[in-house]
């Protein structure tokens, strides 16, 4: 992926899932519920301090994020203290 955050941003995957692998479409409760918040930082902007590209994250369940589709494929930009942890 070619794009680079600025700043202390990070690009995660979008966790939200409208269908199951199996093709059920899944109401809002359902998919909130199928949802994580363990992700992998995919990029990391330059002032980020603690957090590397391919780090696994806990992302703070209340965080919100800005949506971006990139490349036809959904993700989420958040800012390195909405980070709890790495793995």
């Amino acid at each position: 992926m070619k794009f680079k955050p600025n700043g202390n941003w990070i690009l995660i995957p979008d966790p939200t899932k409208s269908k199951t692998e199996s093709g059920i479409i899944l109401g809002e409760a359902a998919a909130k519920a199928q949802s994580t918040n363990v992700l992998e930082a995919l990029s990391v902007g330059p002032d980020c301090k603690f957090v590397k590209s391919g780090n696994t994250l806990l992302i703070d369940p209340r965080t919100e994020a800005v949506r971006s589709t990139i490349e036809d494929c959904n993700y989420l930009l958040i800012q390195e203290f909405q980070v709890l942890g790495i793995f």
